[in-house]
């Protein structure tokens, strides 16, 4: 399994991304919250108002779903991968039922 933190501008991002990821069977669950973010820029602390999506599939699916997120959008944001130690096991037969797990091919 595999989570993605990913920050967006507004909720509406968030929906029309996660919707898509959703329809596509790229996610089994997403989830998004308003949060603040503060960060530095050219010498000034800079604070404002960001949303959060959190992304819940399988591994393998990275690439197409930062592909997703690009077609809604076209600044710099942040996308990470997360790998989750512990899941519970009803969580992760749902996950497992649909969407489906890939093989990772060695060359």
């Amino acid at each position: 399994m595999k989570l993605y933190y990913v920050t967006l501008n507004n909720t509406d991002e968030a929906r029309k991304i996660g919707r898509e990821l959703l329809e596509n069977k790229l996610a089994v669950c997403v989830n998004w919250f308003p949060i603040t973010c503060a960060y530095s820029w050219q010498g000034e602390i800079t604070e404002e108002p960001e949303i959060v999506l959190i992304v819940k599939t399988q591994d393998g699916y990275g690439a197409e779903i930062e592909q997703s997120i690009r077609q809604h959008i076209s600044y710099t944001n942040f996308i990470a991968e997360i790998s989750p130690t512990a899941i519970n096991q009803e969580f992760l037969g749902w996950l497992n039922a649909e969407i489906p797990q890939r093989t990772l091919q060695t060359n």
